[in-house]
């Protein structure tokens, strides 16, 4: 039980920490107060806290120099692909030029997965990008058609057949989840993007990898353009 419980600490400090360096709360540059000042504001035991400190300076968020003690790294250092940090970014309302990234990421795998998916998926595969497809297709409110919609990419690229783009997808899926929701947020209709989806769907069906990976490009582009449709409207409200 001990072990669970400094373990669960641990992660409240991974947490916590790591979610005021990427939110901008702590700055690179500025320092961590001392190690039990620290251990002490936060209502952990030592050990819980540096063990939580090792982690975040695995991810490349602190660094600790002899002199100095622990400071926050320039975000260059960060290890970008870790999924907390992903994670961290998105929920600290993601900037432009972040949301920006994440569709440069997206054009680069998801049309050539879409591609790959029309040339390998399986019976069972498809049946499962089907299915997604559906449950967009019924959800009700943003939260259960993002979830759809994030499943449905997931399978897209499942049924491409790639085990190493499928550990990125792993990687970036809490990143592409908040962007799939912040995509339905900003629409005036949040299925606005289901025939993009359904053509996708077809295409892989019919095993024509060309118009899957047009139709995926398509569908990525229109949710790059209503993001930055919505953005110019509210600064013009401004």
């Amino acid at each position: 039980m001990r072990q669970i419980a400094v373990r669960n600490l641990h992660d409240q400090v991974i947490q916590e920490i790591g979610r005021m360096i990427v939110s901008g709360e702590l700055k690179p540059g500025d320092p961590l107060p001392r190690e039990e000042t620290l251990a002490q504001r936060m209502a952990v035991s030592r050990t819980a806290l540096r063990e939580g400190l090792k982690v975040l300076g695995s991810k490349g968020l602190i660094e600790t120099k002899q002199k100095t003690g622990i400071r926050v790294r320039d975000p260059r250092y960060w290890n970008q692909l870790d999924a907390d940090i992903l994670a961290w970014r998105c929920a600290s309302m993601p900037t432009e030029d972040f949301v920006e990234k994440l569709v440069e990421m997206r054009e680069i795998i998801e049309p050539y997965a879409a591609s790959a998916a029309a040339r390998r998926r399986t019976p069972e595969q498809l049946a499962r990008i089907k299915a997604a497809y559906e449950a967009m297709a019924a959800a009700t409110d943003r939260d259960a058609w993002a979830k759809a919609d994030l499943d449905f990419h997931a399978c897209v690229l499942d049924a491409a057949n790639n085990e190493l783009m499928g550990s990125l997808f792993s990687v970036i899926d809490a990143a592409l989840g908040a962007y799939l929701l912040l995509s339905a947020q900003t629409a005036v209709d949040f299925k606005y993007s289901l025939p993009r989806h359904f053509a996708v769907y077809d295409a892989i069906r019919l095993k024509r990898p060309e118009s899957a990976r047009e139709a995926m490009h398509g569908m990525i582009a229109d949710s790059r353009a209503n993001i930055k449709g919505r953005g110019r409207a509210r600064k013009s409200k401004r």
